[in-house]
């Protein structure tokens, strides 16, 4: 079927959404060091794969386009609302803007990047006083900036998924893990026995499941 109104091809958008939602993330995160700007570096690609599809090209929707007709027989493959999969695959009715999805998806978003906009405001001060941040998110988490970030790809998935960002999404959760490691073992050389205490009674992503057990889950 053809629609009326263009969903794709719209390359203004992909750079517009990108440099929106990038800038509004550099003025939440701030990265500094160059580990800071590869977990960043590493999120703009996760948006510029997501928007790419979003309103540039549908790739997803080009390689599932033979299954999603035989599926669901007079599917506009064209359709803005088509990219919202979920709603299709799930056979939601309605406006997918307009669902408990979205909505989901949009507070899972906004939650991360109120989560890292918070956490860096603790980890500045105790960069500038050279102590461990132990309040506000840190101390809940150990790494609270990272769960943001996984916070708003996940948000996106449920929102907008595609194949490239859902084959993104694993790699760059592990390598969040990866970065958090690297980051407790500076933080263990720069601060000793105070950041091994904070360690041992804060879990690194996953709350505890018991109250006063321990949980390094990371």
């Amino acid at each position: 079927m053809n629609t009326d109104v263009p969903a794709y091809g719209l390359w203004p958008l992909v750079i517009i959404n990108v440099a929106i939602f990038v800038i509004f993330a550099l003025s939440f995160f701030k990265p500094r060091t160059v580990r800071d700007w590869r977990s960043f570096g590493a999120f703009s690609a996760f948006l510029i794969a997501l928007f790419t599809e979003m309103y540039g090209f549908p790739l997803t929707i080009y390689l599932l386009s033979g299954w999603l007709v035989s599926r669901y027989p007079g599917i506009d493959l064209l359709a803005h609302n088509t990219g919202h999969l979920w709603q299709t695959l799930l056979g939601l009715k309605g406006d997918p803007h307009f669902t408990l999805l979205h909505w989901l998806s949009d507070g899972l978003v906004g939650g991360g990047f109120i989560l890292i906009g918070a956490a860096w405001r603790i980890l500045y001060q105790a960069q500038h006083t050279h102590q461990v941040a132990t309040d506000g998110p840190y101390a809940h988490f150990r790494h609270p900036q990272y769960i943001g970030f996984i916070l708003i790809m996940l948000g996106f998935l449920v929102q907008w998924p595609t194949l490239i960002t859902l084959v993104m999404f694993p790699f760059l959760v592990i390598m969040y893990i990866r970065l958090s490691h690297k980051e407790e073992k500076d933080s263990l050389a720069q601060f000793g026995e105070i950041y091994a205490k904070y360690a041992a009674r804060t879990p690194a992503f996953l709350p505890r499941l018991l109250p006063g057990g321990t949980n390094r889950d990371s």
